[in-house]
């Protein structure tokens, strides 16, 4: 087979070895977007349009690119979607691995189908500095221009998105973990029965993911009274506060409700469900 024939599969996996290589090793967030753009908007999509269309004629150029593009994002959204039910789930190393898999796959395929054609009908790139070719319809020239411009804009909006959607803060449901333990660190066995007087103890545990940094307070009540206070503590995202909490009943009774109220800065009112305990206290 000529080397003419796969030059572009050559060079297409070549990019894609380097650009993981420095996307892997380079720190910056910037470098990263800037080279992790030509897989999202282009080289998935190349690749599998490479196998679709071996024949060289089938397709104009133009309206090769054009569907590299349209049909890379598609591949990336399905790619992500069925990575987000797996054990590895949405990642840096999922996006760039199940990528860079599916560009040597569809290379392999695109190998064997161009290698059945006759010479001179497989695709193949050429590089010719000549004037474009517009034909001597003014209709065709519009059409063409108009075409180049739509694929222009197609592939600075998908690049804009791209960088937006990677430096923007993941989104997605936004919720705080609240929940409470024994001091033994149990989710079960809570005290009671207190004696009049004696503390009742457990450990409260709050989980930010709110996506951006919070101040929360802790309110413990009995039968509606207020009994003891947590906090304030500021919490980033992703970050876990545990702590003990203790509250004193001062009068006697059976079945008072206890209630731990988790309070949000900036919001009126417990901002979730009370976490709620029941206890008999004698004198």
């Amino acid at each position: 087979m000529r080397f003419e024939r796969i030059a572009d599969l050559i060079l297409l996996n070549l990019l894609v070895i380097v650009l993981i290589a420095a996307i892997i090793f380079l720190p910056s967030g910037i470098v990263r977007i800037i080279l992790g753009v030509p897989f999202v908007v282009f080289f998935l999509g190349y690749a599998l349009v490479a196998a679709l269309f071996p024949r060289r004629g089938v397709i104009s150029g133009i309206e090769r690119i054009a569907l590299s593009i349209g049909l890379s994002i598609s591949v990336v959204s399905l790619l992500g979607l069925i990575i987000n039910y797996t054990p590895w789930g949405i990642s840096l190393g999922s996006i760039l691995g199940s990528a860079a898999i599916f560009i040597f796959a569809m290379s392999g395929i695109v190998w064997v189908r161009r290698r059945s054609l006759a010479k001179g009908e497989a695709f193949s790139i050429q590089f010719h500095l000549s004037r474009p070719d517009w034909g001597n319809s003014i209709r065709a020239k519009v059409l063409s221009i108009s075409l180049a411009f739509i694929l222009v804009v197609t592939a600075v909006v998908a690049m804009g998105a791209l960088g937006y959607t990677i430096t923007q803060p993941k989104g997605g449901e936004r919720f705080t973990e609240f929940y409470l333990l024994t001091p033994e660190g149990r989710a079960k066995d809570y005290p009671k029965k207190l004696v009049l007087g004696e503390k009742g103890k457990v450990n409260v545990s709050i989980v930010n993911n709110e996506h951006m940094t919070v101040k929360y307070q802790v309110e413990v009540r009995i039968d509606g009274v207020r009994n003891n206070e947590v906090g304030p503590v500021s919490l980033k995202h992703g970050e876990k506060w545990a702590g003990e909490v203790s509250y004193t009943p001062t009068v006697g009774g059976e079945t008072q409700k206890v209630e731990f109220l988790l309070q949000k800065e900036g919001i009126a009112g417990p901002y979730i469900e009370p976490l709620r305990l029941w206890i008999d206290v004698v004198k």
